[in-house]
């Protein structure tokens, strides 16, 4: 005996008729009698009394009606608990994120995660790739948002979005207007992190490709705010996304020139651990996670950027 045999049992005990039962159910009456009378073979009582107009309940029918009630009641609550659950979220939600998709994500994501789930308590961590990664795959966090690495590791990523990468200079560059080729990155005084960083990893491949010495005036391991802070200052240019500086182009402290030849990008994606089963209701939240970006795409605040579809589930 299972559920299901519970639950026809309760329908033809509720309409008194093993053929509107059938009839209700779009199944033929003959299979419906059949589970009936196997239902009270495997059980060893009659269930129910036949006559002309149909069946009604022996004794030991009512009593497992009352099984079949409670067992009704139980799967019911279970579905309205399950249902609440994911629509208050989960109890904690924790995201990480490289620099400067915190910068553009992090406060529009925040107000839209806490209007979805204000019963949540949401974390935010900020951390260069192998330091997000790490935390990623030791469940120190739930999902995080980030540029997709040279080597993925143990981890899987859910594009969102195409990012091209700008070369940033001090205001007053002599660099013309418009996208600045790959290659002209060999004359141009480079402040980078050191090797470990993605982008200095970006840099080396280029020049790599392209046949030239990058020309590294000052390696910079802090945040992407002391490096901007050296560029505003005039000791240099860097390599950022356009996204990282809108700020301080809008305000004319520095400029922001597309690489180009081609076209210089890289790939934002949600990257979950690949051998971990993702929490419940998390796959949710990377929904949100995805609206947002495109959000913040359509409306110009991270330029450069052509989204990606999102992957079937």
């Amino acid at each position: 005996m299972n559920s299901d045999d519970l639950e026809l049992f309760a329908r033809v005990a509720k309409s008194g008729s093993i053929s509107r039962t059938a009839l209700d159910l779009g199944a033929n009456q003959s299979t419906v009698s059949r589970r009936i009378g196997t239902l009270e073979a495997e059980l060893g009582v009659r269930l129910f009394r036949r006559s002309g107009r149909g069946v009604g309940l022996t004794e030991h029918g009512e009593q497992l009606l009352g099984y079949a009630q409670a067992m009704e009641k139980t799967l019911d609550e279970a579905r309205i608990a399950m249902q609440d659950g994911g629509k208050r979220g989960p109890a904690t939600l924790s995201i990480a994120a490289q620099p400067t998709i915190a910068r553009v994500m992090f406060g529009r994501l925040g107000h839209r995660l806490k209007a979805c789930y204000p019963a949540t308590r949401i974390r935010f961590i900020e951390g260069l790739a192998t330091h997000v990664l790490s935390s990623l795959n030791d469940g120190a966090v739930d999902l995080a948002v980030m540029y997709v690495p040279e080597h993925p590791g143990a981890s899987h990523f859910d594009r969102l979005l195409s990012e091209q990468v700008c070369l940033v200079t001090p205001s007053d560059s002599p660099v013309p207007d418009g996208p600045f080729p790959v290659s002209g990155l060999a004359q141009v005084p480079l402040i980078l992190p050191s090797t470990h960083h993605g982008l200095r990893v970006l840099v080396e491949s280029l020049a790599t490709r392209h046949g030239f010495t990058p020309n590294i005036a000052l390696e910079c391991d802090g945040s992407i705010s002391i490096t901007k802070r050296l560029v505003v200052e005039r000791c240099g240019a860097t390599v950022l996304p356009a996204a990282a500086v809108i700020e301080e182009v809008a305000a004319g402290r520095v400029k922001c020139f597309p690489l180009t030849g081609p076209v210089v990008q890289r790939e934002v994606a949600i990257a979950w651990p690949q051998h971990r089963a993702k929490p419940a209701g998390v796959w949710n939240v990377a929904q949100i996670v995805r609206e947002v970006a495109a959000e913040l795409v359509n409306d110009g605040a991270w330029p450069n950027t052509r989204l990606h579809a999102a992957p079937t589930a």
